[in-house]
């Protein structure tokens, strides 16, 4: 029951669609019996700066999750950033405070990595190849460094844009060799798709080089739909697949708390 004293949250993208953390929070909401929703809302990008000053004023709000394709422009929105979302250019969740002030962290990462060991996948010593450097992609990055794969690779449609991630992240985790490449997918044992190429049936794959095999793990930030064309084609090459689902779950909580419907201090990747 959505009442007067109900604390709100909403989540931002474009489009909206295919987003799952309304139901799982709302979930969340309902099992620990909190007076909380979480509302999705569709904003351009050329509308995010003035939607984001509006919610600043809005008293009721406790905050918003931000995805794709936001993640990047909504840092310079922020008042305040926790953790590494400052290193990495990325934010997905953003807490209100009572000022009116916003304060951003990055969670895609350790939900990314927790996700994986939900699921009995262990990145450590792992040959790891990353498509995508954008914002999701940044923090899943840094985690897979922190979390100490073997070797890890990033492949981005922009070479320069994968150099320059690459070169942040060797410079936090200079213990892990990290370069911009090619996938070179058959040498790999864990390959990661944190581009939005996927969203839609009609999207082509984000990798043209498809030599997946048994033994090696394709994994997708995707949650909608539950297997994209990516991992479909991987599953039936005989490879282990990873739909995004578990990093969402390992998020909720993280989010709940960084939004304050639940005690707790926020964490970021």
């Amino acid at each position: 029951m959505i009442t007067g004293k109900t604390r709100v949250w909403s989540i931002l993208a474009d489009p909206i669609g295919h987003v799952k953390t309304p139901q799982e929070i709302n979930a969340l909401c309902a099992a620990e019996g909190i007076d909380g929703v979480m509302v999705p809302m569709q904003v351009h990008p050329e509308n995010l700066a003035t939607v984001v000053a509006g919610l600043k004023g809005i008293e009721s709000l406790g905050g918003f999750v931000v995805t794709v394709p936001h993640k990047t422009k909504i840092v310079a929105l922020c008042d305040r950033l926790l953790g590494d979302a400052g290193r990495i250019g990325a934010v997905n969740v953003v807490r209100r405070e009572a000022d009116g002030t916003l304060t951003g962290a990055i969670l895609d990462g350790l939900g990314f990595v927790e996700g994986l060991r939900s699921e009995g996948i262990e990145p450590r010593g792992r040959n790891a190849c990353l498509l995508g450097a954008g914002g999701a992609g940044a923090a899943i990055a840094f985690a897979l460094a922190e979390a100490g794969v073997a070797r890890l690779t990033i492949v981005n449609r922009s070479h320069g844009k994968a150099e320059d991630l690459a070169a942040r992240v060797a410079l936090a985790y200079p213990d892990v060799p990290v370069a911009a490449g090619a996938p070179e997918t058959a040498s790999r044992d864990l390959i990661v798709n944190a581009t939005s190429l996927g969203l839609k049936p009609e999207d082509p794959l984000p990798l043209g080089d498809t030599a997946f095999h048994a033994g090696q793990v394709v994994a997708d930030a995707i949650m909608d739909p539950v297997e994209t064309r990516l991992l479909a084609a991987a599953r039936a090459a005989g490879a282990r697949v990873h739909p995004g689902l578990p990093m969402l779950r390992q998020q909720i909580r993280l989010m709940a708390e960084h939004l304050g419907a639940l005690p707790g201090a926020a964490r970021d990747a």
